[in-house]
């Protein structure tokens, strides 16, 4: 991409000059700031590449160029650019507007709801009108107009549409007529390079009869692309062609890969970022986003896969591509336990860990933020973090001395990643357009509008389970939404009153102040800013004291300094009423107490089992770094918060 180009590309979503990610299967080029709402939306809504510090397969990044350049940002943007949308309201982000609730709703209206998209003169779960479409596609992908292509995929039509007089999918069709990019946008959205025809060729075949040789190689390389991937992370190297042969391992590999995409894009997304200011507005995703296409189960485990760390998650990766080859040669895998144990061993910089999940059900909660561990940046960037911490806490401390603290106009609305948030989405499930993109999702047939593949999700609430309730009902009523704090267990004790607990998991002894309690109603008051104020002071003095400890190598002394952080959080969370009536209240008391408990656990990694051997210290001290920040982001929130109450 040319100096000139790039000087005239603006963000598809707020019109930021030299945007530095794209949506792949968007078409568009998108900034730092939209990226961050891009991937909390999921990779079934939004692929996100960055375009110089994420490898790219030429054609690929050909072929979002091409739609870039052709405009087709205007296929999602469709009724804003009809001058009545401006008498109506609607109106695109700009540069200048806050990421939320601005920029965030205008992305997911656009992208997730596809609330700007051309409607058809017809009802949406119309399948005639389905079919349609994708016979228009079948016989326009022989040809160059790729923003046509995406335009009739945008309207419901289906990749891996088989046409039945033809005998072919469309992706056949583009192969034979060598149209790479054709062939790059179709498997993007799910075209499979190696369906047979009618006469059992595959797309594969007609390219290579039809001497288009290069994209012939190209489209083995996407029919194991999810192999490749996982073995690249795994070790750097791409493996041999695989295949796989059961449903259910097909599916737990496509959620692998996604959790694989979701670690190396966060990678790329640390180290891109400029961390000198502690608190941003950029939306973390530290788990993969609810997919509305699957079950709430499925959706249930693919979060779950955020909670292994990197020792874990090599386990699980090397036993996929061991069970991927075992399947396809036809071997016995009486050996695999051993050769997952002898990879291992082989790894360097693995910390030693034993999973502290074996004893729980397979989806008895899912990740949370305050579950995940993170991708280890460079310590460059542990250092700039670092920084960035200490020069917050001397930036609080010195408001705390002069009681000025700024109200940001975000405070009005909730978190994207709260139940709220979740509600609206889920609400909204029923309008969601039936040309959704989902990987795979060509397979499928079109679900009737405001039909779901499973029931409307419980929106999370802290309500308790009543005092009759047996323990299997408790089980089964526990609320099904993926966007729960997994640490967190519901209980009743023995006087009928609810209670949140956190799991051991976080750290023995570690306790979370009661959020909620059956006999206790919601409560709008708050404590006072002077109170608020003299214990964040306290908070901000441990941290401190920590960041040195962190500073100078001194390790031992993390365990101390987290139980005096832990102690101090306690205390300022005992301030607050058992139940806030205030959403974002309830969210930044989960965000402190939860992170102060994950810390513990944190520092308590400093100071390994005797007998095991020393953990990872630059990935225990990122981790440490990282619960701090949360902390004195939460308390920062909280202080705000109440400031802004007491003074109207």
């Amino acid at each position: 991409m040319s100096k000139r180009m790039r000087n005239t590309e603006l963000c598809a979503d707020c019109c930021v000059p030299e945007p530095r990610w794209a949506s792949v299967n968007r078409g568009v080029l998108i900034c730092d700031e939209c990226c961050s709402v891009h991937r909390s939306l999921g990779r079934h809504s939004s692929q996100v590449r960055h375009l110089t510090h994420t490898p790219w397969p030429p054609t690929q990044l050909q072929m979002v160029q091409m739609l870039y350049s052709n405009g087709a940002n205007s296929i999602w943007e469709h009724s804003l650019l009809d001058p009545a949308s401006v008498m109506s309201g609607k109106r695109k982000a700009n540069p200048q507007d806050k990421l939320h609730p601005n920029k965030s709703e205008f992305i997911k209206a656009k992208y997730q709801m596809l609330a700007f998209v051309h409607r058809m003169p017809c009802r949406e779960d119309d399948s005639s009108t389905a079919k349609d479409l994708s016979k228009q596609l079948h016989s326009s992908v022989r040809t160059g107009n790729l923003e046509t292509c995406l335009r009739l995929l945008s309207l419901g039509a289906q990749a891996n549409f088989f046409h039945p007089e033809k005998g072919n999918t469309p992706l056949h069709v583009a192969a034979k007529a060598g149209q790479v990019s054709q062939a790059e946008l179709l498997t993007v959205y799910g075209a499979d390079p190696g369906a047979p025809d009618s006469n059992g060729k595959t797309p594969i075949d007609f390219a290579r009869e039809a001497g288009h040789h290069d994209l012939a190689d190209r489209l083995v390389e996407i029919q194991y692309e999810l192999t490749d991937r996982l073995a690249f992370y795994l070790c750097g190297r791409k493996p041999g062609v695989l295949q796989f042969l059961n449903h259910l391992f097909e599916e737990l590999a496509m959620d692998v890969y996604d959790e694989v995409d979701r670690r190396e894009t966060d990678a790329v997304w640390l180290a891109t970022q400029n961390h000198s200011a502690l608190v941003t507005e950029t939306t973390v995703v530290p788990f993969l986003p609810v997919n509305p296409e699957y079950s709430s189960t499925r959706n249930q485990g693919r979060q779950k896969l955020a909670r292994f760390n990197a020792h874990e998650f090599a386990t699980l990766v090397i036993d996929i591509l061991s069970d991927a080859r075992r399947r396809q040669q036809g071997n016995s895998a009486a050996n695999s336990k051993d050769n997952v144990e002898l990879i291992l061993k082989n790894m360097s910089g693995r910390p030693c860990s034993d999973s502290q999940d074996n004893d729980q059900p397979d989806y008895d909660s899912v990740a949370s933020d305050e579950d995940t561990d993170q991708e280890l940046p460079s310590s460059k960037g542990d250092r700039t973090k670092l920084q960035s911490l200490q020069s917050e806490n001397t930036s609080l401390r010195r408001q705390v001395t002069a009681n000025i603290y700024q109200i940001p106009s975000t405070s009005d609305y909730p978190d994207p990643s709260a139940p709220s948030a979740l509600k609206r989405r889920q609400s909204a499930r029923a309008s969601r357009p039936m040309s959704m993109y989902e990987t795979g999702s060509g397979l499928k047939p079109y679900l009737p509008k405001g039909e779901s593949p499973y029931p409307e999700e419980a929106i999370p609430t802290l309500h308790p389970f009543p005092p009759h309730a047996s323990k299997l009902e408790k089980q089964s009523s526990m609320p099904e939404s993926d966007y729960d704090n997994a640490f967190i267990d519901s209980e009743v004790d023995d006087s009928g009153r609810g209670r949140l607990r956190n799991s051991g998991r976080l750290g023995e002894g570690s306790s979370i102040p009661e959020l909620d309690d059956a006999e206790v109603e919601s409560d709008a008051t708050l404590p006072s800013t002077e109170d608020v104020i003299r214990k964040t002071e306290q908070i901000t003095k441990n941290i401190q004291e920590l960041l040195r400890a962190a500073q100078d190598n001194k390790h031992e002394s993390f365990i101390p300094c987290s139980e005096r952080i832990h102690v101090a959080v306690t205390e300022m969370a005992a301030l607050f009423p058992k139940r806030p009536r205030s959403e974002t209240v309830r969210s930044s008391l989960r965000l402190l107490t939860s992170s102060a408990c994950r810390l513990q656990s944190e520092c308590r990694k400093a100071v390994p089992p005797e007998g095991c051997p020393g953990p990872d210290m630059q990935l225990v001290t990122q981790q440490v770094i990282q619960c701090a920040y949360d902390i004195a982001k939460a308390a920062k929130q909280l202080v705000t918060i109440t400031t802004k109450e007491n003074t109207n």
